[in-house]
């Protein structure tokens, strides 16, 4: 569950449950065939082997104009090696079938997975195989040492980040920002705020778009506050439930929110915000005749304004500040990730994680303007990008160094940080209607008590 942007696009995916498990079955009875001849090299991906036909199968979430990027991915790795590789896309319900597959011990070769939870499980569980040294090596060179350890399980790694979300953008309209006369993007939570005033004040009916209706977005908020209220050490142990949400220092956070969250004048009616879905949001702010002129969500806007406003162009019409600072907070990032993993010894397999840490992967993977990808790859140039908005984000990921963080939300348990209409998108959702502090943080406490059993 950590990368919302699947919770919304993968509702495109045509396939049934059934023919997932039919087309992604393993190719382990064709391991066999596979040579170890002459290795190819490239200026990135170096070392790769010859594997004259080999057969593998992959299973990721990835639909539309990123299952198109990601098959220009694959289809380069099979001329650079002379594999087979086939994709099947699983959507949201990717957990869910490679359960049911690895269960009756016919599990993809590769997976895409983007729940560090799930990894960790299946990995905990010995059905993952571990980087061989040539993967490791290639996460080392291209990749900063976090996402080394953010992609390891009791030390040993298993995964390759195929790309990450940057969580902590806020996105505008130009347009609203030039006929309200603002002309400085704001930098802290205070300059939000003024900011979002002299938009209402110029006549934007609600200046910020709250996603409301799903709960997810509200998380996403929560977090970035709270890493900025809290700090990165407590930011990590409320994740694990090591404190509890009745701690003061969520107390802040929920308060500080309440000063965008309780202001009718920057957000509308909370009542109408908790009826307004993520992909309304963002077409309210930027659509024609636009009621809003800012909203906050992952770098993941910029796919969604090309699919819900075709006429507005990223880096034009729409552009995005950094998560502002609060009380001269350091400029941490939330974000995510999807892991590729190895289920299987198919030798395919591990030359596949070793091709994803790769430069040229991750170009393939970020130069697509409609896939909106993003990629930790240190290696990346800026020209590597669609645009100077997408590289933009991607430098931010790769600047945060050890201030990046995991979505808060995708590391809880899904009954509590994943599920519609229960846990922390309920409680939240509760509180962006009612504005109760005490309410929400004893509504939390009880949700986390309950799910981390």
């Amino acid at each position: 569950m950590r990368s919302h942007r699947k919770r919304f696009l993968a509702l495109g995916a045509l396939v049934t449950g059934a023919a997932l498990l039919a087309a992604c079955s393993s190719s382990q009875e064709s391991s066999s065939s596979s040579s170890s001849a002459s290795p190819t090299t490239s200026s990135s991906a170096s070392a790769l082997p010859q594997l004259n036909g080999q057969e593998f199968a992959i299973l990721g979430p990835w639909t539309k104009d990123e299952q198109v990027t990601f098959q220009k991915v694959i289809d380069d790795f099979n001329a650079k090696t002379g594999a087979k590789g086939t994709y099947t896309s699983g959507g949201d319900d990717v957990p869910t079938i490679l359960g049911t597959k690895v269960a009756g011990g016919a599990p993809p070769d590769v997976a895409v997975i983007a729940s560090p939870g799930t990894v960790e499980k299946f990995a905990k569980e010995g059905k993952l195989k571990p980087a061989n040294p040539q993967v490791q090596a290639a996460v080392g060179a291209n990749y900063s040492p976090l996402w080394t350890e953010l992609g390891s399980v009791d030390g040993k790694l298993y995964s390759v980040y195929a790309d990450a979300s940057n969580k902590s953008t806020f996105w505008y309209s130009t347009k609203a920002f030039e006929t309200a006369g603002v002309t400085d993007e704001p930098k802290t939570w205070d300059d939000l705020v003024k900011t979002a005033q002299t938009l209402a004040d110029s006549g934007v009916q609600v200046p910020i778009a709250v996603a409301g209706g799903d709960g997810w977005t509200l998380t996403d908020w929560f977090e970035n506050v709270y890493i900025r209220t809290a700090g990165l050490d407590s930011y990590d142990k409320l994740t694990k439930h090591e404190i509890p949400w009745t701690d003061p220092s969520v107390t802040k956070a929920l308060e500080t929110l309440k000063k965008i969250w309780g202001n009718k004048a920057l957000v509308g009616d909370p009542a109408t915000a908790l009826q307004t879905s993520f992909t309304q949001s963002v077409a309210n702010t930027f659509k024609n005749d636009a009621p809003s002129a800012m909203v906050y969500e992952a770098s993941f806007v910029a796919t969604q304004i090309g699919q819900e406003v075709p006429t507005a162009k990223v880096g034009t019409d729409a552009k995005f500040f950094p998560f502002p600072e609060i009380d001269g907070s350091p400029q941490s990032v939330v974000g995510g990730g999807d892991a590729v993993v190895a289920f299987t010894d198919n030798p395919a397999a591990q030359a596949f994680l070793q091709y994803m840490a790769s430069t040229d992967a991750a170009k393939l993977m970020v130069s697509s303007e409609g896939s909106g990808f993003a990629s930790a790859n240190k290696t990346l140039q800026a020209s590597d990008y669609p645009n100077e908005t997408l590289a933009k984000v991607g430098a931010d990921i790769v600047a945060a160094g050890d201030k990046f963080r995991f979505d808060m939300s995708d590391q809880t348990p899904s009954a509590f940080g994943g599920t519609k209409g229960q846990g922390q998108w309920k409680a939240l959702q509760d509180f962006l209607g009612n504005g109760d502090v005490a309410a929400a943080q004893a509504q939390l406490e009880s949700a986390a008590k309950a799910a981390y059993k």
